[in-house]
C-alpha cells in the first residue's frame, strides 16, 4: 500500500446518486446522495430492505457501474473501470462447472500471467486454506453448497485483492454451514488485511462479522445510521450472539432497520395492490 493511501479511507462515496433506465423510457432512482467511507482493512456491513440499492452499491465500488452523480474513489483514486484490487463474490457460485476445482482457482493467476505450474502451486495453497485439500480433482456439481462456496471463495481471495465486495455469499447455506462459513471467512479476513464490504438482510450476521454496520433507507438508498460493533476478536458466530453486548447493538440497529424495512412492505403491498 502507498503511504498516501494508507492515510485515507480505503473506500470513499461521495453524494453518489445512481438512476437506471427501464426499456420503457422510465428513469429509477435505485441509490440517492449517498455518502459511505470504509478503513483499510475494515469489515462493513451494509443492510437495509430489499431493493435499497445495496447490490447497486457494490457494482458502483467495483466499477461494475457508473454513477448518475457524485464520486467513488478507492484508495484515493476515483473508480472509471473494474479495478484489479477489488475482489467480488456473488450469491450464486460464479464457478466454471465444466471445469475442476483446480482449475477453477487458478484461473485468477493464469488471467494475471502467471504459468500453469505457477498458478497450480497458488491454487493448491488457497484450496487448502479454504480446507479442500484431496478435492482439486471434483467438479463443482461433486461438491456440497459449502464446499463450492469455499471454491469461490479461494478464486477470490487467490489473487489477493485490497477490497473484498460480498453480496449475500452465504444466504443459500443451511444455518450449521452458514455459520461455519461465516467463521472461515472472518479467519480468511484476517490473515489478508482486505476492507470488506457485505451485502446482508440478515442484521445477526452483519454484527456477527462486521467492524461496523450501515443501514441504508428503503429506496432510493442513503445511509440512514451507521453503527460501531465494539465487539471483541477473534469471534465465534455461533457464540457470539448470545453475549449481552450482542444483543445491545441488535437492538439499536433493529430501530433503524424496521421502520425501513415497514416502509418498503407498505410500498411492495400498495405496488400489489394496484
Amino acid at each position: 500500500m502507498r503511504e498516501a493511501d494508507a492515510k485515507g479511507p480505503a473506500i470513499e462515496l461521495r453524494g453518489v446518486t445512481k438512476r437506471f433506465v427501464s426499456p420503457s423510457g422510465k428513469s429509477f432512482t435505485a441509490l440517492r446522495d449517498l455518502d459511505l467511507t470504509v478503513a483499510a482493512g475494515e469489515f462493513c456491513a451494509v443492510v437495509g430492505p430489499t431493493g435499497c440499492g445495496k447490490s447497486t452499491t457494490l457494482a458502483l465500488i467495483s466499477g461494475l457501474e457508473p454513477p448518475s452523480v457524485g464520486t467513488i474513489r478507492v484508495f484515493g483514486e476515483p473508480v472509471r473501470s473494474v479495478g484489479r484490487s477489488v475482489g467480488y463474490v456473488f450469491q450464486r457460485d460464479a464457478v466454471f462447472p465444466w471445469k475442476s476445482v483446480l482449475d477453477n482457482v487458478a484461473m485468477g493467476p493464469r488471467l494475471r500471467g502467471a504459468d500453469t505450474e505457477k498458478a497450480n502451486i497458488q491454487a493448491r495453497e488457497w484450496i487448502a486454506r479454504v480446507g479442500l485439500a484431496g478435492f482439486e480433482l471434483y467438479y463443482p456439481h461433486q461438491l456440497s453448497g459449502g464446499m463450492r462456496k469455499r471454491v469461490a471463495l479461494a478464486q477470490t481471495l487467490i489473487n489477493q485483492p485490497r477490497i473484498l465486495l460480498m453480496d449475500e455469499p452465504f444466504s443459500a447455506l443451511d444455518v450449521q454451514t452458514r455459520a461455519l462459513m461465516e467463521n472461515e471467512l472472518l479467519e480468511l479476513w484476517a490473515s489478508t488485511g482486505a476492507s470488506v464490504v457485505f451485502v446482508t438482510h440478515d442484521l445477526e450476521e452483519a454484527i456477527g462479522l462486521a467492524d461496523r454496520v450501515v443501514v441504508i433507507t428503503a429506496g432510493p438508498g442513503t445511509v440512514k445510521g451507521t453503527y460501531r460493533v465494539d465487539l471483541p476478536r477473534p469471534r465465534n458466530i455461533a457464540e457470539v450472539r448470545f453475549q449481552p453486548r450482542f444483543i445491545e447493538i441488535y437492538e439499536e440497529i433493529w430501530k433503524d432497520l424496521r421502520d425501513e424495512v415497514l416502509v418498503s412492505y407498505e410500498r411492495s403491498k400498495h405496488l400489489v395492490a394496484s
